[in-house]
């Protein structure tokens, strides 16, 4: 009876150790009300799943893509909480931010070091030389995270000097998802509503090139990533129907691919834009074409 007693504390400890924690509450301030709050949502079945159910099925993907809303802090509570729950499931093999790019590789290699020694650096931000662009008070925690980790933190993106070589004089892009004319027209159309009309149309081509480039840069790092790997980007980048799993398809690399995105609630994701949506609090809405307008008449 006693080491049946002990065979079953032993196999309650094991289920209990691979338990899923509650995900973080909401910290935006709107859409607290909102039926689609906290669901979690199989764009293929329609069918909605629990966090722990989520956990399991991201598990099994060589590679997830995770797809936020940069200003939204519940989307980088949650980011942190599945890798969390993920590295918790299974050993991670690394994970990769849109936020790093390739001139602080070397920056955060030897933080890393340092912080998994235990002499993390007093000023994280000044140490990775991190983007002032990308709000340290919304990234700095899931950044820390990352770097205690024994999995490596991946740079994903573009540097500027890349960025303004691809504006000047655009490379052609190889293969033939990522280039079909349906792709193209839709970020061309994507890029002129986000500019709020006002770029001009000679700026589009340029303004695609650079868009795709960045998505090739991210395709690229995480087919080369140790697995199972995890990309954080823009949920526009992460798309399945226009960005960085075309460009995983063009490489050879397009199974073993899943995309969850984050939205606000009562923001759809596009048909056939990823495989898994979860809906989250929102931020404050603000009018960005007024601001743009303004800005461009001044």
């Amino acid at each position: 009876m006693r080491i049946l007693l002990l065979c079953c504390l032993t196999l309650l400890a094991a289920c209990q150790s691979r338990g899923v924690l509650p995900p973080p509450s909401p910290i935006a301030p709107e859409g607290r009300e909102h039926a689609q709050l906290g669901q979690i949502v199989d764009l293929a079945s329609g069918e909605r799943i629990t966090p722990e159910q989520l956990i399991e099925r991201l598990a099994q993907a060589p590679r997830l893509l995770v797809g936020e809303q940069h200003d939204n802090p519940d989307h980088h509570a949650l980011q942190l909480w599945l890798s969390r729950m993920l590295s918790a499931r299974r050993p991670q093999g690394s994970v990769l931010m849109e936020m790093l790019a390739p001139s602080q590789q070397a920056r955060v290699e030897q933080v890393q070091v340092a912080t998994r020694a235990g002499r993390p650096p007093a000023d994280a931000f000044a140490a990775l030389a991190w983007q002032p662009g990308w709000d340290w008070s919304l990234y700095g925690a899931l950044v820390q995270h990352e770097l205690r980790q024994p999995y490596p933190l991946l740079s994903a993106n573009l540097d500027r000097a890349e960025i303004m070589r691809i504006y000047q004089a655009r490379p052609t892009l190889q293969g033939r998802a990522a280039t079909a004319q349906a792709v193209q027209d839709k970020l061309r159309a994507d890029i002129r509503e986000s500019h709020c009309g006002l770029l001009p149309d000679t700026q589009l081509p340029a303004m695609l090139a650079v868009q795709q480039q960045r998505d090739r840069r991210m395709a690229e790092r995480l087919a080369a990533a140790p697995q199972p790997a995890m990309l954080l980007a823009g949920a526009f980048h992460v798309r399945k129907d226009l960005g960085v799993p075309l460009h995983l398809a063009d490489l050879g690399e397009g199974q073993g691919n899943v995309v969850l995105i984050l939205a606000e609630v009562g923001k759809e994701p596009a048909a056939g834009s990823a495989d898994y949506v979860w809906y989250t609090a929102a931020t404050v809405a603000e009018d960005h074409c007024a601001k743009l307008r303004k800005k461009s008449a001044g």
